[in-house]
């Protein structure tokens, strides 16, 4: 299956992508580019520092949804309102994706990083003099919901962006698979901080403590990252040559059939997995009602931290073994989508307790895999503008999970019954899985004829 590569390629793709002095001669300003790419040792800070940074995005995301049922007691409010403040993030989120990305590729990830997590941040500290500054808590709580949702929604794309950017295509997929790592971490560390603080310090203290070790981050980013950075410096004359949106370049990026199969496939697993995220401890629940809830709860997220690093690091290892790019990337793909199907598609019989969290962890973990396949393959096909289009790709893909998520809580209503849900599932993730595996690719698609970059 592996393909015979110049020796020039297998140079470029043993050679570190760390290295700063990697020359690509066939990409346009090939020499300014190369002095974007990360040190070594620059690397590795970084590195550390965004799967800290995901972390800390998804400990402050579920904050909120954490506390819901002690804030909802405190200031009465329905199952309505509840849904209300915590549906709020969702629609901040999916407005400033495309924005995000695109201002990461004009100006730098890293800055944008620092600006949105030092707001969000300021945010999540405020909230609860916010809550309790008069009678109209609903509506406060409603908008800094909103805002957290547009703050947080430059995040991905940025990191999607600084990726393209900084790293070359042979260590991209354990450098994604990494932040992917962090949100679960992130989840979880929300459910753990929220079982000890909730009781003891009062609500509360959860956007206070997760505040500020958000603004800490950031502070840190700032004044030991971003200093002296002359990537940084780099990207500024970049963007100086860069052109600004245009209808006509989006057109042009859409007429290839590798971007749009790209897109649907992430606009499946993305909606699959806030199916599952959303409506499994509901399934477990109900389906075994004497089961201790933190197994389900906490079980399959936390296998999904090594499942993600594994796979980012077979993705790369594939790639430095002389398998094209394209492959590396359809057989993660599979693997997300296809073998995690494998596991769901038995959940719609009879299934034991325990064969049912192991067939969810097994889902869960397999789902990471997408690291090293669809949400990689866009710095693969246009890195120039890999954070604008990551940012349409994974708005598309908030706004179809909101649509599956509530259509299968329609259907749980009329057919009462699971299997329906889980079998949908499947068929979304297969539909998105032939999508990708027919029309997808990993050649670059972000260059005219003439060798122009096409630039969103």
């Amino acid at each position: 299956m592996a393909e015979n590569h110049s020796a020039g390629q297998i140079r470029d793709l043993k050679a570190s992508p760390l290295d700063l002095n990697i020359h690509r001669p066939e990409e346009p300003a090939g020499e300014l580019e190369n002095q974007n790419l990360w040190s070594r040792s620059l690397a590795r800070k970084w590195t550390v520092t965004l799967f800290l940074g995901t972390c800390l995005l998804y400990c402050a995301r579920m904050t909120t949804p954490v506390c819901a049922v002690s804030m909802a007691a405190d200031f009465h409010w329905s199952k309505i309102d509840s849904g209300l403040v915590l549906g709020g993030f969702f629609w901040g989120y999916c407005f400033t994706q495309i924005l995000g990305g695109h201002a990461s590729d004009k100006v730098g990830g890293e800055r944008v990083l620092f600006i949105s997590a030092a707001s969000w941040a300021l945010i999540t500290a405020g909230t609860p003099v916010l809550a309790h500054l008069g009678p109209h808590t609903l509506a406060l709580m409603t908008v800094a919901r909103v805002l957290m949702g547009l703050l947080q929604g430059v995040f991905f794309p940025s990191l999607a962006s600084l990726c393209s950017q900084r790293v070359v295509e042979a260590e991209r997929g354990f450098l994604m698979s990494t932040m992917h790592s962090g949100s679960h971490l992130g989840t979880l560390l929300a459910g753990g901080m929220g079982s000890v603080m909730l009781d003891r310090y009062g609500w509360e203290s959860m956007f206070y403590c997760t505040g500020l070790l958000a603004g800490l981050w950031a502070v840190t980013v700032k004044y030991y990252l971003l200093r002296d950075d002359i990537a940084v410096n780099q990207m500024e004359k970049r963007s100086e040559i860069q052109p600004s949106l245009s209808r006509k370049r989006w057109l042009h990026l859409f007429k290839k059939p590798p971007v749009w199969a790209m897109v649907f496939a992430h606009m499946c697993i993305c909606s699959t997995s806030y199916t599952l995220l959303s409506w499994l401890p509901m399934f477990f629940k109900e389906s075994f009602p004497h089961a201790t809830p933190w197994v389900y709860n906490v079980v399959p997220w936390l296998m999904a931290i090594p499942s993600g690093l594994c796979g980012g690091f077979v993705s790369d290892f594939l790639i430095t073994k002389g398998y094209s790019v394209a492959s590396v990337r359809k057989i993660m793909q599979f693997g997300a989508m296809g073998l995690s199907s494998m596991f769901i598609l038995p959940l719609s019989g009879s299934v034991s307790f325990t064969s049912a969290v192991v067939f969810i962890s097994a889902a869960v973990g397999f789902t990471t895999f997408t690291a090293g396949g669809v949400s990689v393959n866009v710095q693969d096909l246009t890195p120039s503008c890999a954070g604008a289009l990551y940012g349409f790709m994974n708005m598309m893909g908030a706004l179809m999970g909101l649509v599956l998520v509530s259509f299968s809580g329609y259907l749980i209503e009329v057919t009462l019954s699971w299997s329906v849900v889980f079998s949908l599932v499947t068929l979304v993730n297969v539909t998105g899985l032939g999508v990708f595996l027919v029309f997808g690719d990993a050649q670059r698609v972000d260059r005219q004829e003439d060798g122009q970059l096409i630039v969103v």
